[in-house]
């Protein structure tokens, strides 16, 4: 039998709507997880003082896109089990998740060594002397966590390659489930620990991280699902071959994340002189604008999956379906939530505050929040699906194109400059923000339609029997 896929039907849509439901309703969840443990940090530091407030808020403008960097790099080990899954091949599995876990330490090891080493990023945003000390400690203590985090996404890269997302869901809500009263006792000094304040947050999430890969670690081990990738089955070494084969795909995705989340970072910095009625909208605006992209951010990661795990077993064209049915799966996504940031745009900024200027502008800021939604769905689609392929360098190159020549320096000729008229203030750069994720969903979508066509090329090799079952 052929293992080309038949013509666009009812029953494949239906079958791959349900495959990529179930990828990733837990992948959604987990990521909610996670988002929630720095909302935790910056509610419980807010009750200590405007200072650890601050502190807490200014650490996580530098460890959370450290982190989506570290994700990116670690999300090869995911496409490579996915299509090693999809032929049939789960013996190379245990083997590659090993070498993935020694580039998940190392490159942990890195991300701490930068997240000690940010004083002079500070100094250079003439951040007050008293505050700087406080950061760089939470900083410090949030950073002995990142070792444990790249493994655990090594981890993580094999249950969800595997088509089994569950396991990172629970995970994350365990650890959620300890930062919480972890928080609680650092934070504020209880049973016999000194109150940290910020501080104790970092400590707080740090153990948190350390916990999450213990247990994904005990549930790996003890589930027989596991035992066919024999993940445990000896103890390897690093090999360089491999390492570096593995960094130079996942590499270009770490960088492609860290410039879209860093992109924000700099609009905070640049406005940050506007006042703080413009930088207070702004924070919530994008606060929840974040929690609302853990969505398409997860379809990404499960259409990654979909994509490697048809490649392996089906080849380019069943990928290609895979990508396409993702995409508009993510545009769905897109349509409910710009409608609810466009019609909710005046009620959404009131979960935050009461200050009437503040309300009225961030409510702006989500009209035109919801503009983007679209593009941004389009392009982490594709994105996810150029992942699935293993097509990782080239659009590392479009997406940073996209937003730091195109989105960035046109939201400061609309936000600050006067050379398209008046200077829009924050919404200049959120209309920035659409044109750079506008560019990109451009970009990428080319990028995949050039891909699919050179792949369908290639004869797919024919599975040796049938795919690992998700099965629970």
């Amino acid at each position: 039998m052929s293992s080309r896929p038949s013509r666009f039907n009812g029953p494949r849509i239906v079958a791959e709507l349900r495959a990529l439901i179930i990828l990733v309703l837990p992948i959604v969840a987990a990521q909610l997880s996670h988002t929630l443990l720095g909302f935790v940090d910056t509610a419980m530091a807010g009750r200590v003082s405007a200072e650890a407030l601050a502190a807490v808020a200014l650490g996580n403008s530098f460890w959370i896109p450290t982190l989506l960097f570290l994700t990116g790099v670690m999300m090869i080990v995911t496409s490579k089990v996915a299509a090693c899954n999809g032929a049939n091949r789960l013996a190379e599995t245990g083997p590659l998740v090993r070498q993935g876990a020694w580039l998940g330490l190392f490159i942990g090891l890195l991300c701490m060594l930068f997240l000690n080493l940010t004083r002079p990023i500070l100094v250079w945003m003439q951040i007050g002397e008293s505050l700087i000390p406080v950061t760089l400690d939470y900083l410090l203590a949030i950073s002995l966590g990142f070792p444990a985090v790249g493994i655990m996404l090594a981890l993580r890269g094999l249950s969800d390659g595997l088509s089994r997302t569950k396991p990172a869901m629970l995970v994350g809500f365990i650890g959620l489930l300890i930062n919480i009263p972890a928080n609680y006792v650092l934070v504020y000094g209880k049973l016999g620990f000194p109150a940290m304040g910020a501080v104790g947050c970092g400590v707080a999430t740090a153990l948190v991280m350390w916990s999450m890969l213990a247990c994904l670690l005990i549930y790996l081990k003890r589930s027989p699902l596991y035992r066919e990738c024999d993940l445990f089955a000896r103890f390897d070494w690093p090999v360089a071959r491999t390492q570096g084969e593995l960094f130079g795909l996942g590499f270009p995705i770490g960088i492609a994340l860290f410039a879209e989340t860093s992109m924000f970072c700099v609009i905070a910095l640049l406005i940050g002189g506007m006042g703080a009625v413009v930088v207070a909208s702004h924070q919530v605006a994008i606060n929840f604008s974040s929690l609302a992209f853990m969505v398409p951010f997860s379809l990404g990661l499960a259409i990654t999956v979909r994509v490697g795990h048809n490649l392996g077993r089906a080849g380019a064209r069943a990928a290609l379906f895979s990508a396409k049915v993702g995409t508009v799966v993510a545009l769905g996504a897109a349509a409910v939530a710009a409608a609810g940031m466009y019609f909710f745009a005046g009620q959404i900024p009131r979960l935050y505050t009461q200050d009437a200027q503040v309300i009225e502008l961030a409510a702006s800021l989500f009209v035109l929040a919801a503009l983007y939604q679209f593009s941004d769905a389009i392009q982490v689609a594709c994105a996810g699906a150029l992942r699935g392929f293993q097509d990782t360098r080239l659009p590392m190159l479009l997406t940073m194109i996209a937003y730091w020549l195109i989105g960035l320096p046109a939201g400061y000729l609309l936000g600050i400059s006067d050379l398209f008229g008046p200077p829009r203030g924050p919404a200049g750069f959120w209309m920035g923000l659409i044109v750079g994720l506008s560019s990109a969903a451009l970009f990428l979508g080319i990028r995949l339609s050039i891909v699919g066509k050179r792949e369908k090329l290639r004869p797919p090799a024919p599975p040796s029997g049938a795919p690992f079952s998700a099965t629970h």
